[in-house]
């Protein structure tokens, strides 16, 4: 098929997917069922058409490849380099962004402990926590090089620098979600801290805590990758597209960041249906 007939192709197959999708759209169903199936259906149809449209524009306009390849060419070399792609995820998430999330999330939720129990601590700690979470990445990432070396510890020590204020941040606001009527109640059964704290004000301050690990989730993958544009060993995600991009490699940047992306997303999701069923509660997870 010519240039013009792959890019007529996908016009069509994009204006098919957009009629779809908007009676999808308008589908009211008290069936759970049917409304789960649609609302998969509609990001999928949503996401084919913008690769057909991608790969038909690229292909019919005979757009270069250095300036963006075609999704086809971007699959061949995402299979013709598993391996690669493996060792760089391997290096970048397995090691880098689970160590630092775990412990800038885990650290974070402590200190959120700790400030709650002392006024003190809160007005000094909540103001440098907004002071440094507004520090750029470029900035962070040079000196934990220096101080934990070229390997993927530095990259984690950035991922914990990156998600430990934003954990801190919401679960402080989240202890404080519980209502007053809710704390007297508590007060009239003489509960202590701690019984009030596991049994009325952590359970309401879950959708904040959740938020923040959603957040998290992403900035920690961001964080890991633009780390290891300042030194690491020649393996990695954010050092393969930073090398490819200065050979004019640029499907295996686009790998790349598929591979990251696919990462992200799971990762996101499997916190978000960890959040329904904790939060079941929730009016935004009710029926």
């Amino acid at each position: 098929m010519s240039g013009i007939g792959i890019l007529v192709a996908s016009l069509v197959f994009w204006v098919a997917a957009w009629f779809v999708n908007s009676r999808l759209a308008l589908i009211h169903t008290r069936n759970r069922s049917v409304m789960t199936a649609v609302n998969l259906a509609i990001p999928l149809l949503f996401g084919l058409a913008l690769l057909a449209l991608w790969e038909g524009v690229t292909r019919g306009l005979n757009v270069p490849t250095v300036l963006l390849p075609p999704p086809s060419m971007i699959w061949e070399r995402i299979v013709n380099s598993t391996a690669i792609l493996w060792a760089d995820f391997r290096q970048t998430y397995l090691k880098a962004v689970i160590a630092g999330y775990l412990l800038g999330c885990g650290s974070g939720f402590v200190v959120a402990i700790l400030v709650d129990r002392s006024p003190f601590f809160k007005a000094g700690v909540m103001p440098v926590g907004n002071l440094v979470s507004a520090l750029p990445i470029i900035g962070i990432a040079p000196i934990m090089v220096m101080w934990f070396g070229f390997d993927w510890p530095s990259k984690a020590a950035v991922v914990v620098v990156m998600t430990f204020f934003p954990m801190l941040v919401n679960t402080v606001a989240g202890l404080g979600a519980a209502g007053h009527m809710e704390r007297d109640l508590m007060r009239t059964y003489a509960s202590n801290y701690w019984q009030s704290l596991f049994k009325l004000r952590l359970p309401a301050a879950m959708p904040f805590i959740f938020n923040a690990l959603k957040i998290n989730s992403t900035l920690a993958l961001i964080g890991a990758i633009v780390a290891e544009f300042f030194g690491t060993p020649i393996v990695g995600m954010g050092f393969r597209i930073s090398a490819e991009v200065g050979r004019l490699n640029v499907d295996m940047v686009w790998a790349e960041i598929f591979v990251a992306a696919l990462a992200g997303s799971l990762t996101y999701g499997l916190i978000a249906l960890i959040e329904r069923s904790v939060t079941f509660w929730h009016p935004s997870n009710r029926n």
